[in-house]
């Protein structure tokens, strides 16, 4: 099983591009994801109405997963053999960082709302990261969004991480998303994929 840890600001487009994704991508393989916010069922729901098993961890006035919890939920899944695990954490650039859930990698998602600066003010998550999906590409020409410079400032505390632009909303980029699961997928069996560590 291939575990990928979303992580991001709310309101980024986390949920929304796993709407998508596992729905693109459940024919292939099999697909589960467990969501953390610290109340309601909300994203999850979303999940499942894709036909996609998806269980809730409400964390209460906490800011984060732990691995324990995402054990538990876990084990409440159906075999997971081979498939893709997305775990969508509490939404924030803070706390996330710092917690190994058991992930392959970490994956934050950006938006073209929040400002070129956010990995020089949040670069613990960035550096974390081995890929940064820009989200909300489409919005990019009404904001006046400088796509270059937010790339330079999220290398400048990362120079390894990745980086594809996409919108949940249009499906832009998001097969290049997939490519770049699959070569994920690849690296796993090969034994060649390891975590990144900030």
């Amino acid at each position: 099983m291939l575990a990928f840890n979303v992580v991001s600001s709310p309101g980024a487009g986390k949920t929304s591009l796993l709407v998508r994704a596992v729905s693109d991508l459940k024919p292939s393989r099999p697909v589960a994801v467990i969501e953390g916010d610290q109340q309601t069922s909300n994203d999850a729901e979303r999940i499942r109405a894709t036909g996609v098993p998806a269980i809730q961890i409400n964390t209460g006035k906490g800011c984060h997963l732990d691995a324990a919890m995402v054990g538990e939920a876990y084990r409440r899944l159906p075999s997971m053999r081979g498939g893709l695990l997305f775990i969508e954490n509490v939404g924030n650039l803070v706390c996330p960082a710092a917690f190994d859930l058991g992930e392959a990698c970490k994956i934050v998602v950006f938006s073209t709302t929040e400002g070129e600066d956010k990995p020089l003010k949040y670069p613990d998550m960035f550096a974390a990261s081995a890929l940064m999906l820009i989200n909300k590409i489409d919005l990019a020409p009404v904001l006046d969004f400088d796509l270059a410079q937010t790339i330079e400032y999220a290398r400048r505390v990362n120079p390894r991480i990745e980086v594809l632009t996409i919108s949940a909303k249009t499906g832009e980029g998001v097969s290049a998303f997939y490519a770049w699961i699959r070569k994920q997928t690849d690296r796993m069996r090969a034994g060649t994929l390891g975590t990144v560590q900030g």
